[in-house]
């Protein structure tokens, strides 16, 4: 199978108010190499595409392997992705409930449909957090136009397969204005094997909140939703006393995008789920 004439189908994952989203390539998985899916976002005129293949059913309950490419090459995990994975398999049902399969994991996707749309969620996994040293503080922060020293309060280095940097701000007004160095941000995040930045405001008392994803390493400037981000935030905020955030992202994109996420202590552990609306919106073929 090549690239061209391929049928792409393209998913707007994690909307707003049912507009804007993140516009993602959903392919069916074939004898695809790595160059030809390097390749189908760029054709797409997609940022990211999932490779979904149904390997059939356990318990009644579809098992789908899904993989994740940016122009630079395969991801892990990608959050919107696998929502728009979901949104695409669920097709006309009112309700889809699947055991997907990633490069590192086995996890569970389930969806609602309601009109058009469907509201889709699934479990990213445990998420790790540390502190950043100073040398991943150093680097970085001055390439987002930040001050390192002092360094923000609640900075962390978090992780659900590959490790971003969450870095609160102030405001929303803090946020809309920055303009990362991305050639610079970019040499800071290869050295210290980091995914990219996932900067937020200061949550509200709703758990409403904004943030921003830069990830240049990936070949994504910036990314108009980012959902294992938004878990990973989730995670970190679970332990200052936030169960749940609805996060607006892709404002600075002009496609506004909302992720949400939950987190609570279950009986092993901390337990988050993350997701967002999406709708099928089109099918392509590949020139």
């Amino acid at each position: 199978m090549g690239v061209r004439g391929a049928d792409v189908v393209i998913v707007r994952a994690c909307l707003r108010g049912g507009l804007g989203g993140s516009p993602t390539a959903v392919v069916d998985e074939g004898a695809w190499s790595e160059e030809e899916r390097r390749r189908v976002p760029g054709l797409a005129g997609t940022s990211h595409a999932v490779f979904v293949s149904v390997r059939g059913e356990r318990d009644g309950v579809p098992e789908v392997a899904l993989r994740f490419f940016t122009s630079e090459g395969e991801l892990p995990a990608c959050g919107h992705g696998t929502v728009a994975a979901l949104a695409y398999l669920a097709g006309r049902a009112a309700e889809y409930r699947a055991t997907l399969r990633t490069a590192g994991r086995v996890f569970a996707g389930w969806c609602v449909r309601e009109g058009t749309r469907v509201e889709a969620a699934f479990d990213p996994g445990a998420v790790d957090l540390r502190e950043p040293s100073a040398v991943e503080s150093a680097l970085v922060l001055p390439a987002l136009g930040l001050a390192p020293d002092p360094a923000p309060a609640g900075l962390r280095v978090a992780s659900v397969g590959r490790s971003r940097l969450l870095v609160p701000v102030p405001s929303r007004a803090v946020l809309a204005a920055l303009d990362p160095d991305l050639e610079r941000l970019r040499a800071a995040c290869d050295r210290v094997d980091l995914l990219g930045c996932y900067v937020y405001s200061t949550p509200e008392p709703d758990g409403r909140l904004a943030a921003r994803m830069f990830a240049p390493s990936i070949g994504v400037a910036e990314d108009i939703a980012n959902a294992n981000s938004t878990a990973c935030l989730a995670a970190d905020l679970a332990g200052r006393g936030v169960t749940g955030i609805a996060v607006d992202m892709g404002d600075s994109l002009g496609s506004p995008a909302t992720v949400d996420a939950r987190a609570q202590q279950g009986p092993s552990g901390l337990v988050v789920q993350v997701g967002g609306s999406a709708e099928v919106t089109g099918r392509v073929r590949l020139p």
